[in-house]
């Protein structure tokens, strides 16, 4: 996204992927949940509008795949390890164990303290470029809204008719950008599973909002289409702790089921290598595990990491790979239920397109 308001004429943003100066001054990012690089082919004729976009290439997501990681560092710039969101929920440092979910938040979390990194909206907004949030009513002034998207003016949007005018009329003026968020794909991929009818279905009704825009929006507005991750339907599963000794030694479960971040009851390297030891025992090549220190060697969360985010991360970072997810026994049933899964390491999990069109 930084190249995006460098063509906007932001000057500290850094145009990485040559898009050069905008058509128009007018730029519109359509996030879709959860749309993996490898569907666009697969689904072609199901989306005519989505085929007929120019294909920019294919981004891999930051880690873990998951909203909350992707949309910060799409929004900031930045890598995980900078903006401090390591996941769909992590263990609060210093908080006798609480566990934030960074979607649904917790009041006691201050957004701008977890995620300090200034976003991209707010140094355009600075730099007198409209920015606007388009999305769903219920997203509005969350903690995760309040952390990711800061500097956007936002406009909630419960249907398509609304989605499509709230961003036309946002993208009158230049210059100006729009970011534009629906999660109908995502949902029923969790639901359903990838390529079930409910899934179809919504791949349709993204497909028609895009051709309205297509036909509705200012000439010369470049519409980017891009998502946060990609989503795998999966096979096996392993309830932690229930006919396995995959607890022990652990005080708090973290993460989400392809990627699950541990906390220990005792924090010491032995503690670390005894758990880690004991999952690989049993779970072989299914799982990819690290301290939390290697991960951070390996670069997982970026080439820089900060102290803050650092002591987020799990003491043991479990990586689930194949078809398996690694589900939290307090939330067995609701995890278990859904088809559809991602927040792992795997090319599909990790892989992203990144479609651009001019409005003629």
């Amino acid at each position: 996204m930084p190249s995006i308001f460098s063509s906007l004429g932001l000057a500290t943003a850094h145009d990485s992927i040559q898009c050069g100066e905008s058509p128009s001054g007018r730029e519109l990012v359509f996030l879709v949940d959860g749309l993996g690089a490898d569907l666009l082919k697969k689904y072609a004729d199901v989306a005519p509008s989505l085929s007929s976009m120019v294909q920019q290439g294919t981004v891999t997501t930051s880690f873990p795949s998951t909203t909350a990681t992707s949309l910060a560092t799409l929004t900031t710039g930045e890598m995980p390890g900078t903006h401090g969101m390591l996941g769909y929920t992590v263990q609060v440092p210093r908080s006798g164990g609480r566990v934030l979910n960074t979607l649904k938040w917790d009041e006691r979390v201050d957004p701008a303290i977890w995620q300090p990194v200034p976003t991209l909206f707010e140094r355009a907004t600075a730099a007198d470029i409209s920015v606007t949030h388009v999305a769903a009513k219920r997203y509005e002034n969350t903690g995760f809204t309040r952390a990711v998207f800061r500097g956007a003016h936002y406009k909630g949007a419960n249907i398509a008719a609304d989605l499509i005018s709230e961003t036309v009329a946002a993208l009158q003026k230049s210059p100006s950008f729009v970011y534009l968020y629906v999660n109908d794909v995502d949902s029923a991929g969790h639901s359903d599973g990838v390529g079930s009818d409910k899934w179809i279905a919504a791949l349709k009704s993204v497909d028609d909002l895009l051709h309205t825009l297509m036909q509705k929006l200012p000439r010369g507005t470049r519409i980017w289409l891009t998502a946060d991750h990609g989503m795998i339907n999966v096979d096996e599963k392993i309830v932690l702790g229930s006919d396995n000794d995959l607890l022990t030694d652990v005080a708090v479960i973290a993460g989400e089921p392809r990627m699950r971040h541990l906390y220990l009851a005792t924090e010491s390297e032995a503690a670390q290598k005894e758990v880690i030891s004991r999952w690989e025992s049993a779970l072989a090549s299914k799982v990819v595990m690290h301290t939390r220190q290697s991960a951070i060697a390996a670069g997982l969360f970026g080439a820089n990491v900060s102290l803050d985010a650092a002591e987020r991360a799990g003491d043991v970072i479990a990586i689930a790979q194949g078809n398996l997810v690694l589900l939290d026994p307090e939330r067995a049933d609701k995890e278990g239920s859904m088809i559809g899964h991602h927040g792992g390491d795997s090319v599909v999990e990790s892989s992203v397109p990144l479609l651009q069109h001019v409005v003629n």
